[in-house]
């Protein structure tokens, strides 16, 4: 609800961080008033940095994840040091960078969701066709499939693994050192390293 009372261009903020996923309008309110009290130029960085984001970032072609602009293919491809025979399918960009934390060099392959009927997302809808590509021109030995432990991720994993059944592959998922529910960017170092190592053959 707005407030009459307030100037115009904080009430525009109130309601733009509002629009954030988790953000109501006492949290939003918190923010601009911090900002209003802060260096001007904390203001100005954040701004600029929205406002560049979106022209300065896409899709890498082979893997999905986020590269500046300027760049044809992610660096976590196209280095040499990276064994392209070995590809963990994540859900999300940002699972990318917590499984970076660990001792883990092969490339990756971003699916883009996972399958949620209900939520309208169909297998169709998932960077899947790309991944089954990759499997053969790379000629992929592994598919590790680091998708988070719920019913949406354990069913993107079965029906992945189904369509490479017929692949000279081997298909592990993440061990159990991840509990049910937790979203893998948010998984602290130690426990995903563990999950990385004790990754099952399915």
């Amino acid at each position: 609800m707005e407030d009459s009372s307030l100037p115009r261009s904080i009430e525009d903020a109130i309601s733009s961080f509002s629009l954030l996923p988790g953000v109501g309008r006492r949290s939003a309110e918190r923010y601009v008033q911090y900002l209003l009290k802060s260096d001007p130029s904390k203001s100005g960085s954040i701004s600029t940095s929205l406002g560049n984001l979106v022209g300065s970032v896409k899709r890498c072609p082979v893997t999905f994840a986020f590269i500046d602009a300027g760049s044809n293919v992610s660096d976590l491809y196209s280095d040499p040091k990276r064994d392209k025979s070995i590809i963990a399918v994540v859900a999300d960009p940002f699972d990318i960078y917590a499984i970076e934390k660990t001792s883990y060099r092969g490339t990756y392959h971003v699916l883009g969701g996972l399958l949620s009927p209900i939520d309208g997302i169909t297998p169709s809808e998932l960077n899947i066709p790309t991944l089954v590509k990759r499997c053969k021109s790379d000629k992929v030995k592994e598919l590790i499939l680091a998708t988070n432990a719920s019913v949406e991720g354990e069913a993107t994993s079965h029906y992945v693994a189904k369509q490479l059944e017929d692949f000279d592959i081997r298909i592990t998922r993440l061990a159990r050192g991840l509990p049910i529910g937790l979203d893998i960017e948010y998984a602290d170092m130690i426990t995903l390293a563990r999950a990385i190592e004790g990754r099952q053959t399915l």
